[in-house]
């Protein structure tokens, strides 16, 4: 298996852009990048001795460097750490001490933290993220690793304590990469914007590393800024665009939006969680069909996509499982189920992580006999289509009755006047647990008696929410997912 991306990209095509920046348009070739990479390796061999297996952590927003950074590290065969700049010190502090990293870089705007961490010691070395300017010397060119081996430490965001890091190795990536070809038909001739920040699997392996893999062009943004994104898709004739529902529905509301030609993409791939009929018609009508999908930290990400051509009949499905992955449904003994009967979702593949960082008792939990148990609850139907059904800590149980969260959202969000909804149970004394639903609305008018009077005509009494709270926005994380874990703490 080649390693070397970078060096291949550079014989074939070494005047082809592999990255623009989308705010200045900056640009480097796959030959700049691949000179940018050697020099920035050979800078930290020679200035902080960094070794194979030593730990880079990093503090930044999406920047070219930082991508040479990462393609640097795997020249050393040493492991990259993107750390969530959004995090509290103490957060911070936590990921530090336990990837225990050589060096610390950080852009100048994380200055006050790298120096925090310095100074308690929790860091030996710390540097700026800057550009190496490739010498006239012949650099060592040369690349250690095996498939195997670390390549990064992605932490989880920690909602079920504090943060884990998942082991990203070559496999992984690799085989991510090769899925994703294969699903999305990916070529050198692709392009797409990316705004995900690089400290979440989303910024770096459902489009970044395997359009570079496929010798691809990346254009990296900072940050979302549905105007922007629009503007670069169609100056740069970006192929394939990446969102979740929240951030297509920014972009469909955008003035823009009807003005822009994106025709040059031929599909939108959508993550997170469902997107609504409504909207997926909005993309259609632009002429971008709406490809939806499923994945995780832990395994691909990129683990199901749903074909363009079943994103209305399908509504709601993630599709099939990409093509090296095995999957099963099963109950909590273990034992596969049937057709439309609810289990965790358990998967096997070469693209699995190889295990939680330090952590043996994490890992042996959630990968048993080669198997990656998920968490998530779904179902199959009977033509192999696959839905999630919930988290199997979001399900709750109300009057001994099993209640799925996001069957209640799809069927609320048909609506008229509603935006956004996000359902949770709560502690009820009469039936255990009941449904609260936190609703964004569109219309002032919208009332809880019509909420109540829609779920009425739609849903089985035991399902629906007892409390219904209209909310300006609901809580979001850095990728446009709905954190039910902090409408949980408000609801206490």
């Amino acid at each position: 298996m080649e390693l070397d991306w970078l060096k291949r990209w550079n014989l074939y095509s070494p005047g082809k852009v592999a990255l623009k920046d989308g705010e200045t348009g900056r640009a480097l070739t796959y030959n700049q990048l691949f000179q940018s990479a050697v020099a920035k390796a050979h800078e930290l061999r020679t200035q902080y001795k960094v070794q194979k297996g030593d730990r880079i952590a990093v503090l930044a927003n999406n920047d070219l460097e930082y991508i040479v950074l990462f393609f640097a590290a795997q020249r050393l065969g040493a492991i990259l750490v993107p750390v969530n700049f959004r995090l509290t010190y103490r957060e911070v502090e936590h990921i530090v001490n336990d990837s225990a990293p050589t060096l610390l870089v950080y852009q100048e705007a994380f200055s006050d933290v790298a120096a925090q961490l310095f100074e308690n010691k929790k860091v030996t070395q710390k540097a700026l993220l800057s550009s190496r300017i490739p010498s006239e010397e012949r650099l060592d060119e040369s690349f250690l690793g095996s498939p195997s081996d670390p390549v990064m430490i992605l932490y989880t965001s920690g909602t079920t304590g504090a943060p884990k890091g998942a082991i990203l190795n070559h496999d992984m990536i690799f085989w991510n990469s090769i899925n994703t070809t294969m699903r999305l038909n990916l070529s050198e001739a692709d392009c797409t914007v990316i705004f995900l920040p690089l400290f979440h699997t989303g910024g770096w392996n459902v489009l970044t590393t395997p359009v570079l893999h496929r010798g691809g062009t990346i254009v990296l943004l900072k940050k979302f800024d549905g105007d922007k994104i629009l503007e670069l898709s169609e100056s740069e004739k970006a192929t394939i665009l990446f969102g979740v529902p929240t951030t297509m529905d920014m972009m469909a509301r955008s003035p823009l939006f009807k003005k822009v030609d994106i025709s040059a993409i031929r599909y939108a791939i959508c993550g997170g969680e469902p997107m609504p009929i409504p909207l997926i018609k909005i993309w259609d009508e632009k002429g971008i069909p709406v490809r939806q999908g499923y994945g995780l930290t832990e395994f691909g990400p990129n683990v199901f996509s749903l074909s363009e051509n079943d994103a209305l009949r399908k509504i709601g499905s993630i599709g099939f499982p990409n093509f090296y992955i095995e999957t099963k449904v099963v109950d909590n003994e273990g034992k596969e189920l049937g057709a439309n009967e609810i289990g965790e979702l358990v998967l096997k593949g070469p693209m699995c992580m190889a295990g939680y960082w330090r952590n043996e008792k994490s890992t042996k939990e959630t990968i048993k006999n080669g198997w990656l148990h998920t968490g998530d609850l779904v179902r199959k139907d009977e033509e192999g289509f696959f839905y999630v059904v919930g988290r199997k800590k979001d399900m709750f149980i109300s009057g001994g009755e099993n209640v799925y969260p996001p069957e209640l959202e799809q069927v609320i969000r048909t609506l008229p006047g509603v935006r956004e909804v996000a359902v949770i149970g709560v502690p009820d004394e009469k039936w255990g647990e009941v449904g609260k639903a936190f609703v964004v609305k569109e219309r002032a008018e919208l009332s809880e008696a019509d909420l109540h009077a829609h779920c009425l005509k739609n849903l089985a009494k035991f399902k629906i929410p007892k409390f219904f709270v209209f909310l300006n926005e609901l809580p979001k994380g850095d990728s446009g997912k709905i954190l039910k874990r902090k409408l949980a703490e408000t609801a206490i």
